[in-house]
C-alpha cells in the first residue's frame, strides 16, 4: 500500500509489505484468504497476527461464504522509527514461524480445520514471542 494511501499518522507504519509475504511464505499465500493492514488503535506489543478462519456458521445455522475460509494475516502499525528493525526480525523469525504454521495444517485433523485459530507475535525489548489461541 503507498504512503499516500496508507491512512496511518506520519509516525506510525506497517513493518511488513505484501511482498514480504509473498517471498517468505512460498507457496502458502495461496491459503490465505485475506491480508489486513490495521489502522486502529495501537496495538501495543502485537506485531503480526494471524488467524484460521473456519467454515462455521456465524449467525443462526447460516453458513459463511467459502472465499472467507481460510488464513487471514493482520499487520499492526508500529513506532516509524522502528519499522526497519522490526522488518528485519520478523522476516527473520516470525515469517519462517507463520509458513511452518500455514505448512502444518495441511496435515491438521478435521476438528483443527473446523475450530478458529489464532496466533500473534509480540515484539518487546527486541524479543519477539507469539502466543496462540483457539
Amino acid at each position: 500500500m503507498s504512503a499516500r494511501n496508507r491512512r496511518l499518522p506520519r509516525h506510525r507504519a506497517w513493518p511488513l509489505t505484501t511482498t514480504d509475504i509473498n517471498e517468505c511464505l512460498g507457496p502458502c499465500p495461496a491459503r490465505v484468504a485475506e491480508l489486513r493492514f490495521l489502522t486502529g488503535q495501537d496495538s501495543g506489543s502485537i506485531v503480526l497476527g494471524a488467524a484460521w478462519v473456519a467454515p462455521h456458521p456465524r449467525n443462526h445455522g447460516r453458513g459463511i461464504h467459502p472465499d472467507t475460509v481460510g488464513f487471514r494475516i493482520d499487520f499492526h502499525p508500529v513506532h516509524a522509527a522502528e519499522r526497519a528493525a522490526t522488518r528485519a526480525v520478523l522476516r527473520a523469525h516470525a515469517l519462517p514461524q507463520l509458513r511452518a504454521w500455514i505448512a502444518q495444517s495441511t496435515d491438521a485433523d478435521e476438528t483443527w480445520h473446523l475450530t478458529p485459530h489464532q496466533r500473534y507475535w509480540r515484539l518487546t525489548d527486541g524479543r519477539l514471542t507469539h502466543h496462540d489461541e483457539a
